[in-house]
């Protein structure tokens, strides 16, 4: 039904990981710096994005194994369905983290907190909105909630 279904990126995030095994798990347990190149015709999506502290950030993890339906997260040493982890190596590699924006240069939001490897296509940007996102009361009961 859907075969045709393409997206087409946004831009491209430039990231100081080289290769998937240098990206931390979390973006939020590092403080690593990076940009997104956003391609021109986007640019007037930019407008009100310095009114954001944080921003989601949608990617596509292109050096993912893409046939796999299940993994096996670290911490946990238990296998898991795939749309019951976090793992990157899934049937639609998409990504999301959460950046800390720390600037707009032209058509590059300069942020921190990076998790995606370096060149890997972004989809979208969406402000973070606390009141929206956040669910304290949130459990993985088979994890510690980062799988």
């Amino acid at each position: 039904m859907y075969s045709d279904f393409t997206v087409n990126p946004i831009g491209i995030i430039r990231s100081p990981f080289k290769k998937p095994g240098q990206a931390p798990r979390q973006g939020r347990e590092q403080g690593a710096p990076g940009e997104i190149e956003v391609f021109e015709g986007f640019e007037d999506g930019l407008q009100d994005i310095e009114g954001c502290t944080h921003l989601i950030v949608f990617f596509w993890m292109n050096e993912a194994n893409r046939n796999r339906l299940a993994a096996t997260p670290p911490h946990t040493g238990k296998t898991h369905s795939v749309f019951g982890s976090r793992s990157p190596h899934r049937p639609r590699p998409i990504g999301m983290t959460v950046v800390e924006l720390l600037g707009l240069q032209g058509r590059r939001p300069r942020i921190k907190r990076i998790d995606a490897t370096d060149g890997a296509p972004a989809i979208d940007i969406k402000p973070y909105v606390p009141a929206l996102y956040s669910v304290p009361h949130a459990r993985v009961k088979h994890s510690r909630g980062d799988s």
